[in-house]
Formats: structure tokens, sequence, C-alpha cells
């Protein structure tokens, strides 16, 4: 029914619409869009919103987005190749990724002149910038396309431009039918395309559409915090992190949601591999972008808690664990409980193999294990370092080769297939490592010393150094306590501020040694001698060791060497040799060294206290969630770590060995960190995510409204509402006074009238002079005349005494000009001496058809008027009409033209219009009501040269029935049943029209029938839909809903309106 009637749908009428609503985008009037254009008028197919929404994304119209979203945009059909990339061509250059796509661009090579053309920003580069931001633990989003199967734009001609904000928008994008998807998620990549330009709000409505959401925010944080690095602009920068860290929340708030509902299945979502998110988890991102606050999550630490303990139950006893350690018979007693009822209940080798592979176990075996080494490296060191290396020290080196192996494999292990120089950069990240690495390098280099007996003691000395570093290592070891972890953080930052105190105490004791030095000694020429008094002897002064002779109160000459020859002495100072007393300025020396002690002993410690207790706060409130975050390394060290400490561990790595090189078997990662699950069961984990974070938004949405702040706003717009509704009702109480008032005017007018003719009566009568009788007033216009919403004022009604659209003073479509005619001398009762109105008749092409041109009389006085005349009929359903000089006069009055003008005849022209009506219904069948009235449809038609609508009637051929505009629009075999809904309709209107063709003497009047057709399921309704069709292809039809503000004839307008009127619709 209705595709045929919309297939002939004008195509100014679509454009008009388009046109509207790209206007509305470009002035940024979501308010508009929403009550004028996306109404119950127009519904808008979701594709013919693809060109707007993307003029919306680019230039940043969040609200509009929203709107489109509303109504049936949906991303998956909306995000293609193509739009994708014309998105990326367009982004805002002031981003730091617009900078940095820039310089992929630049490395990029050129391209060959054979090679097609292509557009410059590709995916692929997309995907290399992004992979940079997520980092190399992430695969690429967008794959590099093979040759030959390049993306290509697949961009029509453009038909409309829309220009909003510099962008030249093209109106379509199109894909051919065999065109591949190319991403497994488009709301991934348009959230990624809002976050990278720092889009808060178009990012916040795009990730609420996102499947995989906390996956999603936790890459967002990512992002944002990669790009705030490479920002100079301080507000940009502090609006990224603060984004940042806003998408951590949304993340925490989500998988706080799981956490409650369903504690295994929110475990899986960390782990879960995320295809849409370069195969990696939720977890890995968290601790890429050191979200400490969700890994802190008491969720996430219970499931890292449930990785440590392995499979033993994490109420295990630290106690127990280390009994069975010692004593693992104890195994065999129950003295440990497990996970799994078969471990519990099972044979005794499952159950020793699954303890000793628990991480705690691991972990406190190779703790016995390093106390052991470093027990065995101190005796050595201390009682049994001979020239010739001992069976313990032989033990240490078989040891420590275990060590160094067990680093091999950690720099090497590489289940993800990262490469090997990713994982040395990898490895060399971790400080720890570094620290391992130079004990194993300072070990090597004390031990080559030693096997030589001429450097058996400088190699002691370096094995001893080595024996420190060995003991730092601990510190690594006791982060996994949660006594002792957050302690080492705050030593660890504390190491900073003392690196940085050190430049400034540096200042202070090497300007006081130097002076010092150079006061007291003359020309002192060793050099351990000169870094003694000028550094060492300064520092020791910071912590109360005062130089015996600075003062001269404790000089003697046998403390020094007069001439700086003893090597065990320092050289004395400046002195008398005659009388054996200093010469130097002792109270020089003595200011010197209070001034160096008050800045240094009292200014700088004090400051380096303060500065650790700023510190100590600072990181204290947070040194929970750093360790927490911390705490994830260790245990993943140690989940992958062989369950034999060192030095029994060669056997495992003996075992790995022959598995990797000799048995070529790739290493694979443990599934506890990384699982990949089955489509099923992702498909349904990913829905159950989605329903827990609409009820996160939900109740954020629900805090938000609880928020004071908000609550004032929401009774503010209340009381605008009420304001609003107040003035529109006072609106409405003087536009009802000024109708009364109208009418009120319009009955006196009447009333003078009627007295005139009475007056006018009588003196015809002889009952009085001409002289006495009173001129009737002129009617004024009402001030207070209502306008429509549109700002035109309202028509005259179709029966109106006086006619205006008849008295245009430019006759349609000719060049004629009417004689001006004021509203009191339209009447032909009132004299109007001065009347001269042209004579205009158009020389129509059916003259058969018509009545003769020219003013002649001849040629009329064969036409019989208030009668039929032929096929004919003159009567005039006004009653009689006057016939002066062999023409008849129109029966309302002086138009300001004489003759036919454009109509068929003279006198009456009769024209019958058909309303033809349904009720407007929704997608369910129901009727749509406004203002709680039922909404009407009529069926309308309009040419392609008129800008307005009108009723399918108007003039008739002689004989027939059905006006000739409704034959064109509908088929022949149809015409017999139409005129039997003609004879059912109701008539609603019968008398004059007031129409822009009428002249003095040619006048259309009308007969409007009303058929309505109440039930959608009615068959004459379903067989006229069927047999519509314009005949003329400049000619359209279509179902336009009745309110005032439709493009249509003034006259027609007032016949709708009583139709309307009729059934109780809304108008």
């Amino acid at each position: 029914m209705d595709q045929e009637a919309s297939r002939s749908h004008d195509h100014f009428g679509h454009e008009n619409w388009d046109h509207q609503l790209k206007l509305a985008v470009a002035w940024n009037r979501v308010d508009i869009a929403r009550s004028e254009i996306f109404t119950d008028e127009r519904q808008w197919k979701p594709s013919e919103l693809h060109p707007v929404m993307t003029a919306a994304l680019i230039s940043n119209k969040p609200e509009f987005v929203k709107l489109f979203l509303e109504n049936g945009v949906r991303l998956k059909e909306f995000v293609t190749w193509d739009t994708l990339l014309y998105l990326y061509q367009n982004l805002d250059p002031s981003c730091p990724f617009h900078s940095k796509l820039q310089k992929v661009l630049a490395e990029e090579p050129e391209r060959p002149v054979s090679a097609p053309p292509a557009p410059r920003v590709q995916m692929h580069h997309v995907a290399q910038v992004l992979r940079e931001l997520l980092g190399d633990f992430t695969q690429p989003l967008y794959p590099r396309p093979r040759t030959g199967d390049r993306p290509r734009l697949l961009l029509p001609v453009p038909n409309i431009k829309l220009n909003v904000q510099g962008v030249s928008l093209r109106s379509l994008y199109k894909r051919s039918p065999g065109h591949v998807a190319f991403t497994m998620d488009p709301v991934r990549d348009l959230l990624i395309w809002a976050i990278i330009q720092n889009r808060r709000e178009l990012a916040e409505i795009i990730w609420a559409q996102s499947q995989d959401c906390i996956a999603a925010a936790l890459a967002c944080s990512k992002i944002l915090k990669e790009l705030s690095k490479e920002e100079e602009d301080t507000d940009s920068l502090e609006e990224m992190l603060a984004l940042a860290d806003e998408y951590e929340h949304r993340a925490i708030g989500v998988f706080t949601e799981c956490h409650r509902k369903d504690e295994d299945r929110a475990q899986k979502l960390l782990t879960r591999v995320s295809e849409a998110w370069g195969k990696t988890t939720c977890l890995q991102l968290a601790l890429e972008a050191k979200d400490m606050k969700f890994v802190s999550h008491g969720g996430v630490q219970a499931f890292l808690t449930k990785v440590w303990w392995g499979q033993l139950c994490v109420d295990n006893g630290l106690w127990r664990v280390i009994a069975c350690m010692l004593a693992f018979p104890l195994l065999y007693t129950g003295l440990i409980s497990f996970r799994e009822r078969r471990l519990q209940a099972g044979p005794g080798l499952p159950r020793v193999r699954a303890f000793f592979n628990a991480p705690v176990v691991i972990f406190h075996l190779n703790i016995l294990s390093y106390f052991a080494f470093l027990c065995l490296f101190a005796y050595v060191l201390m009682v049994d370092f001979q020239p010739t290396p001992s069976c313990c020290e032989y033990l240490i080196y078989f040891w420590l080769f275990s060590l160094v192996c067990e680093e091999l494999r950690q720099l090497f292990y590489d289940p993800d297939e990262f490469g090997l120089m990713k994982m040395a950069l990898l490895y060399f990240s971790d400080f720890w490592n570094k620290l391992d690495i130079g004990a194993i390098l300072l070990f090597i280099a004390g031990l080559t010393c030693r096997l030589i007996p001429a450097l058996l003691y400088p190699g002691r000395i370096i094995l001893s150094l080595d024996f420190i570093m060995f003991c730092l290592r601990l510190m690594h070891i006791f982060t996994i306590s949660k006594t002792l972890g957050p302690k080492i953080i705050i030593v660890k930052r504390m190491m900073k501020d003392v690196f940085f105190f050190l430049f400034l105490l540096a200042v202070w004791v090497v300007s006081f040694g130097v002076a010092k030095q150079a006061i007291l000694i003359h020309n002192e020429s060793r050099v351990d001698w000169i870094f003694r008094g000028v550094v060492y002897q300064s520092y020791l002064t910071i912590f109360g060791q005062m130089p015996a002779y600075i003062d001269g109160v404790n000089f003697s000459l046998d403390q020094c060497s007069p001439n700086g020859t003893d090597p065990y002495k320092p050289k004395c100072p400046e002195s008398d040799a005659v009388r054996h007393e200093p010469a130097f300025p002792e109270w020089l020396t003595v200011i010197l060294l209070c001034l160096y002690l008050l800045f240094t002993n009292i200014l700088l410690l004090n400051l380096l206290i303060a500065m650790f207790n700023y510190t100590f706060q600072q990181v204290q409130e947070h040194t929970d969630q750093i360790w927490k975050f911390q705490r994830h390394d260790l245990i993943e060290e140690y989940q992958g770590r062989p369950p034999a400490p060192p030095p029994f561990i060669l056997l495992s790595h003996l075992h790995l060995f022959i598995k990797r090189v000799v048995l070529k078997i790739p290493a694979r990662r443990r599934k506890q960190l990384k699982s990949k699950l089955e489509k099923n069961e992702e498909a349904a984990l990913l829905s159950w995510e989605i329903y827990l974070k609409e009820s996160y938004l939900q109740n954020q949405q629900y805090q938000q409204k609880q928020r004071p702040e908000q609550k004032i706003q929401d009774i503010g717009n209340k009381v605008s509402t009420m304001v609003d509704l107040l003035e529109m009702e006072s609106l409405k109480r003087s536009g009802s006074m000024e109708q009364r008032l109208a009418s009120l005017e319009e009955q006196v007018a009447q009333t003078s009238r009627a007295l005139h003719w009475v007056m006018k009566a009588l003196r015809d009568g002889g009952f009085g002079s001409e002289e006495g009788i009173p001129a009737p007033a002129p009617q004024k216009a009402s001030e207070g005349q209502d306008l429509e919403p549109d700002g035109r004022q309202e028509e005259e009604d179709v029966g109106d005494t006086h006619h205006v659209n008849a008295r245009h003073l430019l006759y349609p479509n000719s060049h004629v000009t009417r004689f001006p005619v004021p509203n009191e001398k339209v009447p032909w009762e009132t004299a109007f001496l001065i009347y001269d109105p042209p004579f205009y008749t158009d020389d129509r092409k059916d003259r058969g058809l018509v009545d003769p041109m020219g003013n002649a009389l001849e040629p009329l006085s064969g036409i019989s008027y208030n009668a039929v005349d032929g096929p004919i009929d003159r009567r005039s359903f006004h009653g009689v009409y006057v016939v002066q000089d062999g023409l008849p006069l129109n029966p309302m009055g002086r138009t300001g033209l004489r003759g036919r003008g454009s109509l068929g005849c003279f006198g009456p022209n009769h024209t019958l219009q058909p309303v033809i009506t349904r009720w407007r219904r929704n997608q369910d069948g129901a009727i749509c009501r406004k203002s709680i009235k039922k909404m009407l449809e009529v069926l309308v038609v309009k040419h392609s040269l008129s800008e307005h609508w009108a009723l399918p009637g108007g003039s008739r051929e002689p004989g027939e029935i059905l006006p000739r505009k409704l034959k064109q629009v509908l088929r022949r075999e149809f015409w017999s049943s139409f005129q039997n809904l003609l004879t059912q309709g109701t008539e609603v209107y019968r008398g004059y029209v007031d129409d822009p063709r009428n002249t003095d003497n040619a006048w259309i009047e009308t007969v409007a029938i009303s058929i309505h057709f109440s039930d959608q399921s009615d068959m004459d309704l379903k067989r006229l839909n069927s047999h519509l069709h314009a005949c003329d292809p400049g000619m359209s039809v279509r179902w336009q809903v009745v309110d005032r503000r439709i493009p249509l004839y003034a006259n027609h307008k007032t016949i709708l309106q009583k139709v309307a009127t009729l059934y109780g619709a809304f108008y």
C-alpha cells in the first residue's frame, strides 16, 4: 500500500526534510530536530541518517549522535571501512594522535607509480599508532591488507554535500555486496576514534553501546594516559588524565556489579582473551595502563590470591604449608586442604604434585633455598676462602649456575610469541632483573679474579661486594608480605628523594671543604689526602666529628706531617715555626664551620626529613594500592616458575630443554592468567556483562539524580516548565478573548449591514429620503488577529462574505493586475464610481469545453444563466445571481477583474473535492494521538511545478462524475468503485470557494465529500492503495498527516479542518 505511494513521493519533499536536518546539525539545534523534524510526519530510514551521523561525529555534536541512535541508526551498519577511513582523514589536527599518525605516514615508503591510487591514511597506519599506545603485547587491531586485497574507498559521486565546520561530507557510503566486514566490533572502532580526540560526551555515548565494556574502558584509560605524555597543553593534559581516571572507575563499577553477582564468571572476564582488543585480557590491560585502583579491587585480588595458592585452599595456614614442605609425608594426613575433592580424597601422587606446583609453595621453597645460598656464601667469604676452592665454594658455583639458567629461562620464555627483542625489553624493564644480572656479572668478575693467584684478594673484595647485592635481592622476596611490602615501596620512593638531596648537599660539602683546605693547608699534593680534607672530613663534620686543628685549641705538630711526607699523617696547617702556633685566621675558620653546620645540619637535614615525611604521607595513602599492584608481578613470576628450588631447578631446566629444543614442543601460558573461551561460552559471558553494565549505568543515573546539585537543577527545570505553561495558558486566554471580540465585531458588522438593507428597503418604498441614510462604517481589521505558528494569518473561511484570495492583485499564471478593491467596496450594493476593472479571458487549449473569448456580447448571447445549459450546469448553490450587460455577477462581490480569467465557464464553475482520510497508525497498528485527539492521514497530490499539495479533486468533464485530477492518480479499473465510495461519503461543504482564479463574471463553487476509512483492514482501502498510480510523471501522490502546518492550498485547508472537526480529530 504505502510502498507505491512512497515511490511516487516527490524528490523535492524528501530533500527538503534532509536540508532541514542538515541545517539543524550545522546550527547544533537538537531541540528543533526533536520537535520539528523527528515527528510522526516523517519516518526516517536508518540509512538516510548515516551522512548526518558522520557530520555530527566530525563536528562533535554528541546530542545529535544520541538522537540518531534513538531513531534507528545502528552502529554495526553505520561503521564501514569507508566511514572509518573518512573519520580518520578528518581527525582534529590539534590532537596528539594526529601528529603521531602523520609521523607514521612520513615513514611510509612511497608508492610506485604503477600502483593504483589509494587514500593517504590507511587503517593499518592507524593500527600501528594504536599498538604503540596500547602496548606491543597486543595484536594489531587492523591488519595490513595483502597485495590485491587492499581495501578501496567505494564512494559514489556525491549527490548532496553538507558542510559542517569546514568538513565536506559525501551523502552516502556504499559498500560492494561482496565486501567482507573488516572489523568484528564497529562500536570499538568508533569508541577509539572518539577517545583519541578526547571527546568525553561522545565517547560516553558510544561506550554505553559497547559489548566488551570492561576491556573497552581499560583500553581507553591506557590510550588516554599514553596520549597525555604527548600533550603539551596543560589543560588538555589534565582533561585526558581525568577522563582516563573516569574510565578506570567505569571498569571498576561494571566489574563490581559482575563480582557481586558471580565471582567465578567475573574472574573469567579478567582472563578472557579479547579478540576485539588485540588478543589481550582485561587484567593485562589494567596492568599496562597502571590502573592501580582496578588491580587493587577486591575481586581482582581474590583472583590473584586464588592463583597464588594454586589448587590449595586459600584458608590453609602458612605454618601448615611450611610443615608439609619440610616433611611432605604430612600431606597424607589431611593437614593441607585442596579445592578439588578428587585431590582431597584421591591418591597421594597427584596430591603431592598439586602441592609442590602451587606458587605459594614454590615461593617459600625458593626463599629457603636463597637463605641457604646466602648463608653458604657468607661462610665461604668469612671462614672458608682458600687459595684452592673448597667443596663449599664449588657448591656455590653450582648454585649460581642454576640461578643463571633460571634467569635465561625467564629471558627466553615467550608463550605469547612476542619475539626475542620484545622479551628482552620486558625482562630488562624490571629493576630486580637488572639487579640479578648485575650480581651475576659481578660474581663472574670476582670469580675470575679469585681463580688468578695474584688477584686472590681483589677477587675476595669483589665477591664481598657482590654478597651485598645478593642480600638486596631479598627485598623483592619480601614484597609479597602485606606488612613489609608497603614499607619497601616507601623506601624505594625515599631513595629518589635522597638522590636529589645529595645534589644540594654536595654543593655545601664541596664549597666548605675546598675553602677549609685552601685556608689551612698550603700546597697539598697527595690526592688521597686532598679528597679526605675536602669531602670525607667535611661529610663527617655533619655528624659531629669536628676537625681537631680547625680552631687551634687542640693544635699539635705531632699529629701531622710538616712537609706532607708521612703517608699516614695529614699535612700540618699554616703555623709559626718559631712559636709553634697556628698562623691561619682562627676566627674565619670558626665562622665558616658554624655557617656550614647551620646550613647542613639544621637546614638541609631537616629538609631531607621533611621530604621523607611528605613522601611517606603521599605514598602511605596509596601504598596499599601500590603493593597490591606490584603483588601481581611476583605472583605471575612464581606461577610460571619450575617447582624445584635452586640448585635442584637444573633438573627442571633439563626437562624444559628436552621439550623445547629436542622435541620442539611450543611454550604455553598457564590458563589461569590467560584463557581463550569457546564462542558460545564467550557470547553468553559478554551478554551477562552487557546486562550488568546496564544495571551499573542505571545506578549511576540514579545516584546522579540524588546529588544536591542535580536536584536543584531538576527543580529549576520544573519551575521553568511551569512558567512556560502559565505563559501559554495566559496566551490561550488572551487569544480566546481576542476571538470573542473579533466575533462580536463581525456580528456588529452584520447587524450594520442588515440595518442598512432595511433602511434602503424603506427608502425604496418611499419611507424617507436618500440624504438621511447613514453610510455603514467600514469594517476595520482586528488588531489582535490570530496568527498561525508559521506567522501567516488565518485564511478566510470558504463561505466568507468578503473573499480575500479572489482579490489578489496579480492574477495567477498571467501578467494581469486586478483593480484594487477595499473590503467595504466588495459588495455590489456599495457604490464604487471609480471601479474600472480590466477584462481578461485566458486562451485555453480545450476550446470545445469552454465559453467563447472576448468581451463581445454576440458570442455570449446563447448562454443560459441560472439554468442547466446543455452539459454545463450554470446554477449557483447560493441562489439566483444577477446578470448584467449579458455577463453574470459574482454573488460574493467585486474581485477587481472582469471576464472569465483562466476558468472554463462564465458564472459558477462546479468542482468536486473528495477528502479521502484514514487514521494514522504506528507500527503496532494502534491509532496515533496528539493532544489526546486521534490523528488523521489524508490523500493529497502535487504537481512538480507547484509548491503546495492539494486535495485530489477539481473540475470535471461534462457528464463525468470523477474530477480530472483524481483520474490522473487512480487506475481506470477502480473508477467505478470510487464512484460508489463517493455516493456513500459525507458532504462536508457545498458553496462558493475563495479562489485566486475567480473574477467578477466567473467563480468556483465546490462540493466537498468526506470518504473516511476507519478500519485499516478495510478492503476498499487496500484496493484504493493498490490502484494509486500517478500517470503523469510530474504528478506525485502520498498520504499526509493532517496538521495545520502542512503545505496545502488555503481553501483546501479550510475544507480539511471541517473534516477533522467532523471526526473529532487533531488539526
